[in-house]
């Protein structure tokens, strides 16, 4: 099956950052693929290289880059929700890319199921 992700919470004010990517890990490794994970609302606060979590907590923006990395899975900030919270190109973590609401319309006609993590 073919999945397209919509996050629409940031990485640590609400359980649905960490639940999607937890989604998108065993959804590639029970052979599915990720069409596009897409970054709305406070969600693309996700996508920010300025977040620095304590030492001993999880790192959300890390594991999205390495989720991008290793499994080439695109990962999508919606540029209008972006630049409302200061988020640009420069700001960017590796792996994450700015772009409009149009890549999210593609991701649901070209995947098989949108899952929605957030309000």
């Amino acid at each position: 099956m073919n999945f397209g992700i919509l996050v629409n919470e940031g990485p640590y004010t609400h359980e649905a950052s960490d639940s999607a990517y937890q989604f998108c890990k065993a959804a590639l490794e029970a052979g599915h693929q990720i069409q596009r994970v897409f970054f709305y609302h406070d969600g693309v606060n996700n996508a920010t290289r300025l977040t620095e979590p304590p030492q001993d907590d999880r790192n959300i923006v890390n594991r999205w880059s390495k989720l991008a990395a290793d499994s080439k899975v695109d990962l999508v900030v919606c540029v209008a929700a972006a630049l409302r919270r200061g988020i640009k190109d420069e700001n960017l973590a590796p792996g994450f890319r700015i772009s409009g609401l149009g890549q999210l319309i593609e991701t649901s006609i070209q995947s098989d199921r949108l899952v929605t993590f957030g309000d």
